[in-house]
């Protein structure tokens, strides 16, 4: 059945996999990106009325509200938000400026949640909806180096998992999706290393970016037209997951934080308890 979606960070990556198949299978899309220009030459003007391009500032409030208003006066309604837009920032945090730092929480969470503050009146109005946020491995497990991006990705799945709770008796689903490493420009042109100048090493961060980059650029395991078909079969599951792992990679961090964190649990039990008032 034909839905509306309204997808961020559509220009390249998963975002842009998503909307081409979306469009392809009849779905009719809302897509944004900081350059319409990019956005449409990338996914093509030939798509007709079924696509929408969108330039959308998403750290913006108004810019976001103006969008979003677009869509349903272009569409009559919205069924489906993926909050796709964000990207990799690595270094250490000392050497990360603030305004680095900022900007990372930004775009990656508050982008997400301007988007979601301006739908739910919507999907409130007619009790049903779908909200799917894009986080990362990164946003379960943190990576080695990637402090900054992981804090931003964790938020996110925590926003997620409280929406999930909080809207789920309004009829409203909420996903949060962490997908492994996967054959996009995440580790290109999607990824920011320090700006000013790195400090020579620190543990190793550094020479473990520059392997990361040489060994798993071009050559992520995930498949960004599968995760695209994942995304659009979720959609019509009449019990999504609160969270998703996609990819082996992610699957496999994620087992191997629960098994650490479950055995840090019961090591330190007794000391977890002997904090209560003993009545």
């Amino acid at each position: 059945m034909s839905k509306i979606w309204y997808v961020t960070g559509a220009s390249k990556g998963l975002g842009l996999a998503l909307v081409k198949k979306l469009i392809a299978s009849g779905h009719k899309v809302a897509a944004t990106s900081r350059s319409r220009i990019a956005l449409e030459k990338a996914v093509g003007l030939s798509l007709g009325e079924n696509f929408l391009p969108l330039e959308v500032d998403l750290t913006n409030p108004t810019s976001v509200s103006a969008s979003i208003k677009e869509t349903y006066d272009t569409f009559g309604k919205l069924d489906i938000v993926v909050n796709n837009a964000g990207y990799g920032i690595a270094g250490t945090l000392e050497e990360l400026s603030d305004a680095e730092i900022i900007e990372s929480f930004d775009v990656n969470l508050y982008g997400i949640v301007h988007v979601i503050k301006t739908v739910l009146p919507y999907f409130r109005a007619k009790k049903a909806g779908y909200i799917m946020n894009i986080s990362s491995m990164f946003g379960f497990y943190s990576g080695y180096g990637w402090s900054v991006y992981s804090s931003t990705k964790f938020a996110v799945t925590g926003l997620s998992e409280g929406l999930a709770r909080d809207l789920a008796p309004l009829g409203i689903k909420v996903t949060t999706i962490a997908p492994g490493g996967f054959r996009t420009n995440f580790l290109g042109d999607s990824a920011v290393f320090p700006s000013g100048t790195p400090i020579e090493d620190y543990n190793g961060i550094h020479q473990a970016h520059e392997e990361i980059v040489a060994t798993l650029a071009g050559k992520q395991p995930g498949n960004p037209e599968k995760a695209a078909e994942v995304i659009i079969k979720l959609a019509d599951h009449p019990n999504p997951p609160v969270h998703l792992s996609l990819g082996s990679d992610s699957y496999r961090l994620a087992k191997e934080k629960i098994n650490t964190f479950q055995a840090e649990l019961e090591e330190w039990k007794d000391v977890s308890f002997s904090t209560d008032f003993e009545d």
